[in-house]
């Protein structure tokens, strides 16, 4: 007999956070360095990726108490502090709230999408100038203030971001979230402006729908978050390949998400994905 079933697996990671982590701990180790990056100029992204119900939103906005909170609000407190220790800037902040759900795009800060049925949503549209860069039309932009005016967008548009129940988690996320903070930084002593944005993205839970006995638009939504994920793993594989000058083409054009990230993720930017894992028994193979 032939065993064509993997025995095996190995995974490269930077660091492991047990369950004794705290919310201020994973912040340090993952998001900081890629925030004061941002501040200095360059583009950067964060993913929380897992299972469904493994504790990405969590990880990502955190939980009701303000000590539980997550990575996001706790980039706005940092950003903030950070303004105030840099005195030879003058910086501009602006937020914008992404939801991709089957693979369509709706902007979660639009005040109208609180008071209408998701139906009548307008999706958002994609277009590329001459110079490459990309356009989203129906996506609109806040200037962010204070720390406070940053988490009130965040939680306004969690509230009516796409959730349904599953065998696995009785609130899960079926679509992914971008959440994006824009800098804009004039520099007092050179009279420069620089920009960049830093991309804070929840994805989706991945399910495996032969497994848990999917039905109706569960079943549509799993299958679209699935394949969204493997573009967006093609793509993180062919920037490897790059690297190591084996590989070109990269194929950010696959999907909505990826197209919105290019040039997060690739080229000049920090990049860090949080593998967050379900120690539940149900979970192991």
């Amino acid at each position: 007999l032939i065993n064509n079933n993997k025995e095996e697996l190995s995974f490269q990671f930077s660091d492991i956070l047990g369950p004794e982590c705290t919310q201020e701990d994973v912040f340090e180790a993952v998001a900081k360095p890629v925030v004061l990056s941002c501040l200095d100029g360059y583009n950067g992204t964060i993913f929380a990726y897992g299972q469904t119900g493994s504790g990405k939103t969590y990880s990502m906005s955190g939980a009701e108490s303000w000590k539980l909170r997550g990575i996001i609000p706790r980039v706005f407190t940092l950003i903030f502090d950070e303004y105030e220790r840099r005195k030879d800037c003058e910086y501009n902040t602006y937020v914008s709230y992404l939801e991709i759900y089957n693979e369509n795009g709706f902007d979660l800060l639009d005040r109208k999408h609180a008071e209408s049925s998701f139906e009548t949503w307008n999706k958002i549209c994609m277009f590329e100038d001459d110079y490459g860069n990309i356009h989203l039309k129906n996506l609109s932009i806040h200037e962010c203030k204070t720390e406070e005016d940053g988490i009130d967008l965040l939680m306004m548009g969690n509230y009516i971001r796409q959730v349904s129940s599953t065998p696995m988690n009785m609130a899960s996320s079926r679509s992914h979230c971008i959440f994006t903070i824009a800098f804009e930084c004039m520099d007092s002593s050179t009279d420069t402006i620089r920009t960049s944005k830093l991309h804070l993205v929840d994805l989706a839970g991945s399910e495996r729908v032969y497994k848990k006995n999917l039905e109706g638009h569960i079943v549509r939504e799993a299958k679209y978050i699935n394949l969204s994920l493997t573009y967006l793993e093609q793509v993180i594989i062919a920037l490897k390949g790059k690297n190591k000058a084996s590989r070109v083409h990269i194929p950010y054009r696959n999907s909505m998400m990826t197209t919105i990230l290019r040039d997060s993720l690739g080229g000049n930017c920090k990049t860090v994905m949080i593998a967050n894992m379900s120690a539940e028994y149900d979970n192991l193979e």
